[in-house]
C-alpha cells in the first residue's frame, strides 16, 4: 500500500442495526477498489472484518475492525462496527477514530432501533454523517419509504444526493443529484448514461432540498439561490462538501452491497465529499497532570500524539493496540510516552490492519489509523505522545455494564487461569468488568447483555482453556434487629491445669445510619480493660453470620453492661466465646429481620412503552418515584430490590424492542417481606447444610 498524506485520508465508521449489511458493504468496497478479487460472504465465514471464531460461528460482527482500501488516490479506512446492542462499546470506540459516520440502512427493514441508537451516538460525537440505503435489489425494497422515515426521525438535514434507477430485481443504477448524471452498473463496471425520462419529476423534486442546503455555505450562493438563479456545478459541490463538514447536511446514497451496485459511486462520494482528518478541527487535550488545555492541528509536522481506541488479543502478535494519530508521525522501532499512565513504551513494528492480516509499514502519519503489538502498560483510551510535548486526550466514555452473572469454574484448580484470562479480556473490552464479591464470595462478570457475557465465556475457553458456568448472582442480604434485648454469656471450662473463664452481660439494640457500634459501660473493673477489645471483636465476629440465614448483621449497637473474670483462667479467647453466647441469647428476643439491597433505578424509554415498563416495575416490588421528559423519551425514576433486577437488562430490551435503557446504583438496605424472607432463609439453610 502506497503512502498517503493526511489530506488523502478518509476515516469512515460504518454504523447501523445488526443485519443491515455493514460487513458485506466493507467487502464490496474493498472488492470494487481492486484490493481483493473475490467478495467474502458472512454466511461462508470468510469476510475480512469478521474473522473472530465467534463472529464466524454466529454470523454477526462482535468487534470493530479497520479495513483500508484505496480509491482514486484516496485511502479510505473503513471502520466496520457491530450492529447488535450488546456490542455498543465497539461502536463507541470505533467512532472515536472516525471522521465521518456512514449509517447503513436496509431498504426492506427500514430504520430499525440500531439505526436510531448508533445515529444518535454519532450525533453526540458531533461527527459528520451520511446514509447508505442498502439491499436495494431485495424484494420489497423501498428507498423513498426509508428516506421519508429518516427525515421524520432525524430532521430535514437528511437529504438525498442519489436516487435509485429501478428497484428490487430491476435495481441497476443511481442518479447523482449533485452532478445530474446517471450511472448504470454491471458488476464492477460502471457506465454513465442519460437520466431516465420517467425520473425527471423525481429528480427535480429531490434536488430542490439539496440545492437549498448547498446554497447555505456562502452568502453569495445563498443570494443567488433565493433570487432564483441556477447554482453552478462547482457551487453545488462546494456547498455539499461544506454542509457535510458543518453537519447541516446528511447525504443519502443508495445501492446494494451484495451485488456491488452503487458501491463505486459511494466510494466516489466518500473521496470527493467526506472530510479528511485535517478538516475536522484541532485535536484538544490537557497537559499531563494539569487542567491546562492544549490544541494540536491535525498535521504531520507537529509533535506526535495518538489515541488508542481499541485493544485486541491477537493469537500471533499478542496484544495489539489500534490507534489513531492526531498529530506528528510515528515510525517503527521508536519510543513513545504513554501520557495517560506516564510511562515510556517501546514501539516495534507498526502495522496497518487488513482484517486479520497485518501490513508492516515504516511510519504512520497524522489522521491515519494503525496498530502496534506488545505495548506493556498501554490500554484502550490511553494517549501516546512525544515525551517533550505530551498531551492527554479525553478518555473514551464507554457505557456501563447492564447485566451481571456469577462465574463458577467447571474444573477444579482453574481459578487462577480464569482470573488471568478474564483480566486479559477486560483489557480488550472495557464494557466488561470483573470483580470478586467480598460478601457472596462469587466471581461476578458484568457486560452489556446475555450474549455479550456468553461470548466472554466462549473466548475464555478458546483463548485461555478455562471453562465456566454462568449463574444468577447471589443477593448480598443482611440481617438486623428490631428490638432491644439483653443476654448473658458465661464460658467456663476446667480441665487439668489452666482453665478458661469469661463472663459478660450485654445489651443489643437497633442502630440507625451505622453498621456497628460498641459501647463500654463497665464500672469497677468487673471486666478488666485488657479484655474489653476481645469482647468487641467477639461481637463483630458473631455478627458476621446472623441467626436467620447466616448473612452479616448490620445496624446494631452492643453495650457491655457487666461481667466477671478469673485472675488465672480468664483469657481473650474465653471472653470472645462468652460474648458470642451472650449475643446469641439476646437475639432470641431482639426480633431479627432480613434486609435486602434496594437500588435507585433510572429507566429511559419512549413514551409508548411507559405503561408496560411501570407495570413491570410494580411486579418487581419497585416503587415509582417520578418521571421527567428527556426529548422524545421519558425517564422513570424508581426504587427496586436488587433481587428483582438481575435480569432487567434482558427484560427491558424485550419490553421496549431494545429502545429502553437504564442505570442502576445501590441506595440502601430495606426489610424483606415475610413471605419472601421465608424462602430466602429456607434456601440459605439448605445451602449451609449441603
Amino acid at each position: 500500500m502506497k503512502t498517503y498524506g493526511t489530506g488523502q485520508l478518509r476515516n469512515i465508521g460504518l454504523i447501523g442495526h445488526g443485519g443491515c449489511g455493514k460487513t458485506t458493504l466493507t467487502e464490496a468496497m474493498v472488492y470494487v477498489s481492486g484490493k481483493t478479487t473475490r467478495m467474502g460472504r458472512v454466511e461462508e465465514g470468510n469476510t475480512l472484518s469478521d474473522h473472530d471464531p465467534e463472529e464466524v460461528k454466529r454470523q454477526i460482527s462482535i468487534n470493530a475492525s479497520v479495513v483500508p482500501c484505496e480509491w482514486k488516490d484516496i485511502k479510505v479506512n473503513i471502520i466496520d462496527t457491530p450492529g447488535y446492542t450488546d456490542f455498543v462499546g465497539e461502536v463507541v470506540s470505533g467512532l472515536r477514530a472516525a471522521d465521518c459516520a456512514l449509517s447503513v440502512v436496509c431498504a426492506v427493514s427500514g430504520v430499525e432501533v440500531g439505526t436510531e441508537s448508533t445515529y444518535r451516538l454519532a450525533d453526540q460525537r458531533e461527527l459528520p454523517q451520511m446514509v447508505f440505503v442498502n439491499k436495494m435489489d431485495r424484494e420489497n425494497a423501498d428507498f423513498y419509504k426509508v428516506y421519508s422515515r429518516m427525515r421524520e426521525l432525524f430532521g430535514n438535514r437528511v437529504t438525498a444526493v442519489q436516487l435509485p434507477i429501478g428497484s428490487q430485481s430491476d435495481f441497476k443504477g443511481v442518479v447523482d443529484l449533485v452532478e445530474l448524471k446517471a450511472y448504470v452498473f454491471d458488476g464492477k463496471n460502471v457506465k454513465e448514461t442519460e437520466i431516465p425520462a420517467d425520473m425527471a419529476d423525481l429528480v427535480e423534486e429531490h434536488r430542490a432540498p439539496l440545492l437549498e442546503a448547498a446554497a447555505e455555505y456562502d452568502d453569495e450562493a445563498l443570494m443567488k439561490y433565493l433570487e432564483g438563479e441556477e447554482l453552478t456545478a462547482e457551487e453545488v459541490r462546494a456547498g455539499v462538501k461544506d454542509g457535510i463538514l458543518k453537519r447541516r447536511l446528511v447525504p443519502v446514497l443508495c445501492g446494494s452491497s451484495h451485488s456491488a451496485v452503487g458501491v463505486a459511486t459511494l466510494l466516489d462520494f466518500i473521496a470527493g465529499y467526506c472530510p479528511s482528518p485535517d478538516q475536522m478541527g484541532e485535536a484538544t487535550g490537557l497537559k499531563p497532570g494539569t487542567e491546562d488545555e492544549i490544541s494540536r492541528p491535525v498535521s504531520s509536522e507537529g509533535p506526535f500524539s495518538a489515541l488508542v481506541f481499541k485493544t485486541m488479543a491477537d493469537p500471533y502478535v499478542g496484544k495489539l493496540s489500534l490507534f489513531k494519530v492526531f498529530s506528528g508521525t510515528l515510525k517503527s522501532d521508536s519510543t513513545v510516552f504513554n501520557a495517560t499512565k506516564r510511562v515510556e513504551e517501546r514501539v516495534g513494528q507498526v502495522f496497518l490492519t487488513f482484517g486479520k492480516e497485518q501490513i508492516p509499514v515504516q511510519e504512520v502519519v497524522a489522521g491515519d489509523i494503525a496498530a502496534v503489538g506488545k505495548l506493556d502498560e498501554t490500554t484502550t483510551a490511553d494517549t501516546l505522545a512525544d515525551k517533550s510535548a505530551a498531551v492527554v486526550f479525553p478518555p473514551i466514555e464507554f457505557p456501563k455494564p447492564k447485566l451481571t452473572l456469577a462465574a463458577y469454574p467447571l474444573a477444579k484448580g482453574d481459578e487462577d487461569k480464569i482470573a488471568s484470562g478474564l483480566a486479559r479480556l477486560t483489557e480488550e473490552d472495557p464494557t466488561v468488568t470483573v470483580e470478586r464479591s467480598t460478601e457472596t464470595r462469587e466471581l461476578l462478570i458484568s457486560g452489556m447483555g446475555e450474549l455479550h457475557i456468553e461470548i466472554v465465556k466462549a473466548r475464555l475457553k478458546k483463548k485461555f482453556g478455562a471453562d465456566i458456568e454462568l449463574r444468577s448472582p447471589k443477593v448480598p442480604y443482611r440481617e438486623t434487629i428490631r428490638a432491644k434485648a439483653q443476654g448473658e454469656g458465661k464460658h467456663k471450662k476446667q480441665t487439668g491445669g489452666r482453665g478458661q473463664y469469661g463472663h459478660v452481660i450485654l445489651e443489643i439494640e437497633p442502630l440507625q445510619d451505622q453498621e456497628f457500634e460498641f459501647v463500654d459501660k463497665i464500672f469497677g473493673g468487673a471486666v478488666p480493660k485488657n479484655y474489653i477489645p476481645a469482647v468487641e471483636k467477639g461481637a463483630q465476629e458473631t455478627f458476621a453470620e446472623g441467626p436467620y440465614a447466616g448473612f452479616p448483621m448490620v445496624n446494631v449497637r452492643v453495650t457491655l453492661l457487666d461481667g466477671s473474670y478469673h485472675a488465672v483462667d480468664s483469657s481473650e479467647m474465653a471472653f470472645k466465646i462468652a460474648t458470642s453466647l451472650a449475643i446469641k441469647k439476646a437475639l432470641e428476643t431482639a426480633r431479627p429481620v432480613l434486609l435486602e439491597p434496594v437500588m435507585y433505578v433510572e429507566i429511559r424509554v419512549p413514551e409508548a412503552y411507559m405503561g408496560d415498563v411501570m407495570g413491570d416495575m410494580n411486579k418487581r416490588r419497585g416503587r415509582i418515584l417520578g418521571m421527567e421528559p428527556d426529548g422524545e423519551y421519558q425517564v422513570i425514576k424508581a426504587m427496586a430490590p436488587l433481587a428483582e433486577m438481575y435480569r432487567y437488562a434482558i427484560d427491558l430490551r424485550s419490553m421496549t424492542q431494545a429502545r429502553g435503557d437504564f442505570t442502576m446504583e445501590f441506595h440502601d438496605y430495606e426489610e424483606v417481606p415475610d413471605h419472601i424472607a421465608e424462602k430466602v432463609i429456607e434456601e440459605a439453610k439448605k445451602e449451609r447444610e449441603g
